[in-house]
């Protein structure tokens, strides 16, 4: 997927949400600046989320509504020090909701990803300006 084409991120957000729809759970790997963000707002404008999608660094979880008004949940764990934090923040409440999460940094919590979840990691080229996706489905 190249860096700045809208185009090919909107196609890769669709057949994303297409091949995830029956986990919802989605955790993204890649290193800071890989475009996981950017994946997950196209994401949101494909499943019809109105509101302003931005990145969770300092909230840690984000809640949308789609089209629906059904939430969508974006996760950056980034900030979280431990992965026992998760459990105060209640994310396996949001995993086990029928809604889509979408997950930056997972990394960070070993253990506490549901069996169901759908892995995707992001690659940089070397002079970034490629990304190589991997889709990895329970």
């Amino acid at each position: 997927m190249a860096a700045n084409d809208q185009e090919a991120i909107d196609r890769t957000a669709l057949q994303l949400l297409k091949l995830s729809e029956p986990w919802k759970v989605v955790a993204m790997y890649g290193e800071m600046g890989s475009g996981k963000t950017t994946l997950v707002k196209a994401l949101c404008k494909h499943l019809g989320v109105s509101m302003v999608v931005s990145s969770p660094t300092f909230t840690i979880i984000n809640q949308y509504s789609d089209q629906q008004g059904t939430p969508v949940y974006h996760m950056d764990l980034y900030r979280l020090e431990n992965p026992h934090d998760a459990l105060q923040l209640g994310l396996d409440e949001y995993f086990s909701r029928e809604c889509w999460c979408f997950i930056e940094w997972p990394e960070k919590i070993p253990g506490f990803l549901p069996q169901n979840c759908v892995s995707l990691s992001i690659e940089l080229d070397p002079d970034h300006l490629d990304r190589k996706l991997t889709l990895v489905l329970p």
